[in-house]
This record gives structure tokens, sequence and C-alpha cells, in this order.
């Protein structure tokens, strides 16, 4: 990790204030199914979906609907709330990707909100000949632990020192995995130093950029559709995100 990751700092107190957009920003997802409709379909592949911290399957049902009715076999993480990497929850992950690799014959997508793009990126790199791709909303692997506005809670949900990295589930955290990533981030987050979510470009990582709170990134329309626009990509022909056209307004340059 860079000089300068170890000393990003948490979000402002302003912006971690403005996280209360997330519920209208479930309203505008709502209003926008219409044109989402028109997103990239999918070609059946499996999907597992990791919910973020202190969250469960629920938080993550409306994307899980999204791509369902997209083409997709869809999973949850099926675990319950999200408490950190309490024993146990490494191995039922590690099974159930296993599970659904081998029921689907094909390998699976992970996405992953907050800490939950934490564990794809790891389960990725553990197990990287079930996995087709990753997706991450919003989540810090680039950062210190303390760059986030979640870190307090993290250690009283898990019962682990926040700066305690498991290098046994997958080693450094900002390495990236062996298969196509994208790491969709916003400058507006107010729990993650947006600085800390965002990947290094190479020929298979890219960042993507969103105008989004944390809270509400998993239904924010502009993630879903960029999450679909992924995932529709044929397996083993990966590209960039196209920023083009109408799309510029709504995904800002990433690297400006």
């Amino acid at each position: 990790m860079s000089v300068a990751a170890q000393t990003l700092r948490p979000p402002s107190r302003t912006l971690m204030l403005l996280e209360g957009r997330a519920i209208h920003e479930l309203g505008a997802f709502i209003g926008a199914v219409p044109l989402l409709s028109l997103a990239p379909r999918g070609d059946g592949h499996p999907v597992l979906v990791l919910p973020g911290l202190i969250a469960s399957d629920v938080s993550t049902r409306p994307l899980r609907a999204f791509l369902r009715n997209h083409g997709y076999a869809v999973s949850g993480w099926k675990q319950g709330r999200n408490l950190g990497l309490r024993p146990g929850v490494q191995r039922a992950m590690m099974d159930h990707l296993e599970e659904l690799n081998e029921t689907h014959g094909r390998k699976v997508s992970l996405v992953g909100w907050s800490l939950g793009g934490l564990y794809a990126r790891q389960l990725a790199k553990m197990m990287p000949q079930r996995v087709r791709g990753v997706i991450t909303l919003g989540s810090p692997f680039a950062g210190p632990p303390k760059s986030t506005n979640a870190w307090r809670v993290y250690e009283m949900a898990s019962g682990r020192r926040a700066n305690e990295e498991d290098r046994r589930f997958g080693g450094a955290l900002a390495e990236p995995p062996p298969v196509p990533t994208t790491a969709i981030f916003s400058r507006t987050d107010g729990i993650c130093a947006w600085q800390g979510c965002m990947e290094r470009t190479s020929a298979k990582s890219e960042s993507i950029e969103v105008e989004s709170s944390h809270c509400g990134m998993g239904h924010h329309p502009a993630v879903v559709y960029a999450v679909a626009d992924r995932l529709a990509q044929p397996e083993g022909q990966w590209k960039p995100f196209d920023r083009s056209g109408w799309r510029a307004p709504v995904y800002p340059d990433p690297n400006r």
C-alpha cells in the first residue's frame, strides 16, 4: 500500500449525513426500471451477490431481482447478516461458490457490495478456476481499514480489529484478482474514502465512477446498469466499460 493510501481519511461528516439519499436512490431505481429493461441481457450463468457490513440478502434483493429478470441464475450469500469473518463464514462462502459452479456447470460472477466486495475479491483469488469475474460496489480494498466511517461498527460486529488482515483468505486485499475485475465507486461516498475503492487499470481490471451514496449503491440506477453491462460480456471476451455517447454524463471519467 502506498504512502498516499496509508494516509487516506474517512469521508467528511457532511458526506456521511448525505447517506440518507439512499432512500431516494431506491425510488429512482423503481422509477427507472422501464429504462433499465433496455440494459444488456444475460446468458444464464450464475451470479453470487454478497452484502455489505451488518446487511443481509434483504439489502441486495432489488439488484438480485433485476439480474434474475435479466437472465441470470442469481443467488444471495445465504448467511444472514454480514458480521465479518466470524468462524465458518469463509468456508461457507467457498462451499456456496463451489456448489453454484458445479450445479450450473459454469463459472460464477461475483458481485460484492462494500465488505461483500472484499470477500468477492478474495474468493476469486482463492478459487479463480470457478470465477468468471468480479464486480465491487464501494468496496475499500485499496485503503487502510480506518479510511472508512464503518471501522468501529466492523470491530463491534466481528469481534476482530479492523486492521487485522487475514492473509489466509486470499492474501493482500489491494492485489487484484486474476480474473476480469470492475470496481464501481463514488466520490460522494459517505462511508468509504473513494480513493480506496478504485482498482488499478490493466488489461482486465477497471474502475467505473458513479454519483451515488454508499448505502444506495446496490440499487442506484447507474450502478445497476453498469453491473448488467459488465455481466453481459461473453466469457473470455472482457473489454473495458464504454463511456462514450449518452453514458459520458452519467459515468464521469474516473481518472480525471
